[in-house]
């Protein structure tokens, strides 16, 4: 089932899509709810980021040919950090390109959706505490991650996480395929079981060093073939079984 959230004039929604409608509910995504009855069609509707996290939490260096592309080695456990939830935008917003940098990158990412409070959760029980996967953007200015010699500012900016279109909750995400376009050309191509620590294992890691929340993200980390974007590029960040995620780019 696909979950979203819209926006219908000044109503703000969570809905289920079916194909080219939205059935809108009531209750909590994350507890329970219900079918209002209202329906709408998709290009009536505004889409907003399907959560909103308390945090991001995300994986460097999860594709082994990601880790050959950076001339990096492999890691012996995830290496993580954390996006901000003021760099949230959602499927079809724009992506803001700071005027401090002069390179910004694209990378395509399968996203976690936590469903319920995680601390310290074997892997063995991840599942249950996935509401479902998404697309996502890392976009990272990547001039200044090299300058920096850490990664905060380079992947903070607001705008610089493009998530959605919306959450696919019935999924398995071991082995789907994952494509960038870059105004419609493939940039990026691969499946998602080339991860070196798949989705149960970063739930269970990442668990045992922080609580996640419910909406919390944990983007998976990019695969290789990332590059720059300039403004008035469109970038589509397509995973297989989910769908397309959409963001165009303008100078700030």
């Amino acid at each position: 089932m696909k979950i979203g959230r819209f926006k219908h004039k000044d109503n703000i929604f969570y809905g289920i899509v079916e194909d080219d409608k939205v059935i809108a509910i009531d209750g909590n995504i994350y507890v329970s709810y219900k079918q209002t009855g209202k329906t709408f069609f998709l290009d009536e509707l505004n889409f907003l980021p399907p959560v909103n996290p308390s945090k991001i939490v995300a994986v460097g260096l999860n594709y082994r040919d990601h880790v050959e592309e950076v001339k990096e080695n492999l890691p012996e456990s995830p290496i993580l950090f954390i996006k901000p939830s003021t760099a949230v935008i959602g499927h079809k917003q724009k992506i803001l390109y700071p005027n401090m940098s002069n390179r910004v990158d694209y990378e395509g990412e399968l996203a976690i959706i936590i469903g319920k409070e995680a601390k310290q959760v074997p892997k063995e029980h991840a599942d249950n505490f996935i509401l479902g996967y998404t697309c996502f953007n890392d976009v990272t200015a990547r001039d200044l991650q090299r300058k920096d010699g850490q990664w905060t500012r380079a992947k903070g900016f607001d705008t610089f996480a493009p998530v959605g279109p919306w959450i696919e909750t019935d999924l398995d995400p071991s082995d789907l395929e994952l494509k960038t376009y870059l105004n419609g050309e493939v940039k990026q191509f691969t499946r998602t079981s080339s991860l070196i620590f798949d989705c149960n294992y970063l739930v269970s890691f990442i668990s045992n060093v922080m609580t996640l929340l419910p909406g919390d993200i944990i983007a998976t980390g990019t695969t290789s073939g990332v590059g720059p974007m300039f403004s008035g590029d469109k970038v589509d960040i397509y995973i297989e079984k989910i769908g397309t995620l959409s963001n165009t780019v303008i100078k700030q």
